[in-house]
């Protein structure tokens, strides 16, 4: 069994090498005063919308007690959060990323968030792939959750999507026969 720490740092490690490759577009870590994360896992993170409420998305896995190692403010490692897989999580300025790193073929490919959402905001699928948060009486998007996307160490895509059952979206990566480390990341943003 790996020691925490040792967890800790190969599942930034991973998730870094990915995310550079990846280029300078991606959403950068950092502090936002409007996002509150749990202890644990199962705790999730409470993020906010454009009108001013608050979305809750958890972390529905099989070790959902797993504390978080607060590496500083806005970046969290939650590690064996599931067999095979840690998570990077990240505070973003609209939000969060939970980079989802999977280490072998023996880590699920699918990973439960469900949502809790303020009274007149649901979600609603959108051709991307991913789900607007949208205000019921206005009609407007107040959050996006976007389309997943995932990559394996050799900078390969690996196929990933979401299915919405009720407010619980699930992220499928479908990584076998993947080079792993896989990363996958859900993205969260007001």
């Amino acid at each position: 069994m790996r020691h925490a720490r040792d967890g800790a740092a190969a599942a930034m490690s991973a998730a870094s090498r990915i995310l550079v490759a990846r280029g300078k577009n991606e959403p950068q870590e950092l502090e936002n005063p409007d996002v509150g994360w749990g202890q644990r896992a199962r705790d999730g993170v409470w993020v906010p919308t454009k009108d001013g409420q608050r979305v809750h998305i958890g972390i529905d896995t099989t070790a959902a007690d797993t504390a978080a190692q607060v590496i500083r403010p806005s970046l969290r490692v939650f590690v064996g959060v599931d067999v095979d897989t840690d998570m990077v999580a990240q505070t973003t300025a609209g939000g969060v990323r939970l980079l989802t790193v999977i280490h072998g073929p023996e880590a699920p490919t699918e990973f439960r968030l469900p949502f809790a959402l303020a009274d007149g905001l649901a979600l609603e699928a959108m051709p991307s792939g991913g789900y607007d948060v949208v205000h019921l009486r206005y009609g407007a998007t107040v959050g996006r959750l976007y389309s997943p996307w995932a990559c394996d160490s050799m900078f390969r895509s690996v196929k990933a999507d979401y299915v919405l059952d009720g407010n619980v979206v699930t992220m499928r990566v479908a990584h076998e026969g993947a080079y792993y480390p896989v990363v996958a990341d859900p993205l969260y943003s007001r």
